[in-house]
């Protein structure tokens, strides 16, 4: 293997996948790149087992095709600490890859391209397009919702339901739930679900830079696939079934409320200056065109603030965790906000009053 190539064309991608890259691998060769040039294509892979990263450069000067693994991190500390407008060449000496640029010369180990894993193929069982802008917003809207270390596998990631003309993402942590629906063409004759890992989720939010570019989602039993112009992400999927959340939407609240969005974020927002991370609980008194927040600490400090809002149904105090509210608030992006309220003790329904296919479920706390 043996090409050159422009340092400027090789950084961004490189920069692409190295985000996948485990610093510490019970696998030496998972803390690798990929390598593998072929024609005047070089391909840049990396992978967690999990989740594998691909992109792909042109290359304009090739000598000898070939394939080979070597450090993720110093091949981009090197990369990137080359002057811009530089050119690079990479080659094999024996069992070391050379990166060679003007008078800086560095042998790199390396381990051989076949230790690398390699994503299996499978029959798709979904497939659709949509723009990068309409998959961030789905993945923005919920993502927050994700469980980090939950004993129940499903919950540590993203359900992605796909029905005839539709794509719904889900998200909860057994305390507040996010769903978002995009209406979108794809190939399902009836509804499939498919449980997309946490981190995955976080990685593809991270590769949408572009919303006017297109991303083509395909997938089957045990892989999910999102494809860009700049790049790959293929992701196992979480091998689990995913919970009934219908039933945990609540509907036909007798309490109804509409705000003004920021105002109601900023109020919870100072609402937490006074509380740990332990404990977040506030205290939420509503009544006619009122929303007031109270804030108690085992400091004894207090805080409290009154938000102008339109109410509709009998004066209700509630708990709720404050840091949820904030999350939902942070997610909706219109001016407006709606909630729907039964009683102190059940979930409380948050829409955007514009709606546009996003909905919140925040369950009480106990005061």
């Amino acid at each position: 293997m043996q090409f050159k190539i422009a340092r400027d064309a090789l950084l961004k991608p490189m920069q692409l996948v190295s985000g996948v890259v485990e610093r510490r691998s019970t696998l030496p060769v998972l803390s690798n790149l990929l390598l593998d040039i072929q024609g005047n294509r070089l391909s840049l892979t990396s992978s967690n087992q999990e989740l594998e990263l691909s992109a792909e450069v042109e290359v304009s000067d090739v000598q000898s095709e070939g394939r080979i693994t070597a450090s993720a991190r110093k091949l981009f500390d090197i990369c990137r600490s080359l002057p811009e407008d530089s050119e690079i060449q990479f080659s094999i000496s024996g069992a070391q890859l050379r990166v060679s640029s003007g008078r800086s010369n560095f042998s790199l180990a390396t381990l051989p391209a076949e230790d690398f894993p390699k994503s299996e193929n499978e029959v798709d069982t979904i497939a659709l397009t949509l723009t990068q802008e309409q998959l961030s917003e789905l993945l923005a809207s919920t993502s927050f919702a994700m469980a980090q270390k939950d004993f129940r596998p499903y919950l540590n990631g993203m359900l992605i339901e796909v029905d005839s003309g539709s794509l719904r993402a889900v998200a909860t942590d057994g305390h507040r739930l996010a769903l978002h629906t995009v209406q979108v063409e794809n190939n399902a004759t009836e509804k499939q679900r498919l449980i997309l890992p946490r981190r995955s989720a976080i990685e593809l939010a991270r590769l949408l830079q572009d919303p006017e570019e297109l991303v083509t989602i395909t997938g089957g039993a045990s892989h999910i696939r999102a494809q860009m112009s700049s790049c790959t992400l293929v992701s196992k999927l979480v091998n689990s079934r995913y919970a009934d959340y219908e039933r945990v939407i609540p509907r036909d609240g007798s309490k109804s409320l509409v705000g003004n969005r920021e105002a109601l974020r900023q109020a919870c927002q100072r609402a937490a200056i006074l509380f740990s991370e332990k404990y977040q609980i506030a205290s939420f008194n509503l009544g006619s065109g009122e929303f007031k927040v109270v804030a108690r600490n085992p400091d004894q400090e207090v805080s409290e603030e009154s938000v102008s809002v339109d109410y509709e149904g009998d004066p209700i105090e509630i708990g709720f965790n404050v840091s949820y509210l904030i999350d939902v608030f942070t997610a909706i992006t219109t001016d407006k906000v709606r909630m729907e309220l039964t009683d102190a003790n059940s979930a409380v329904l948050l829409e955007p009053v514009e709606n546009y296919g996003a909905s919140f479920v925040v369950s009480p706390s106990r005061l």
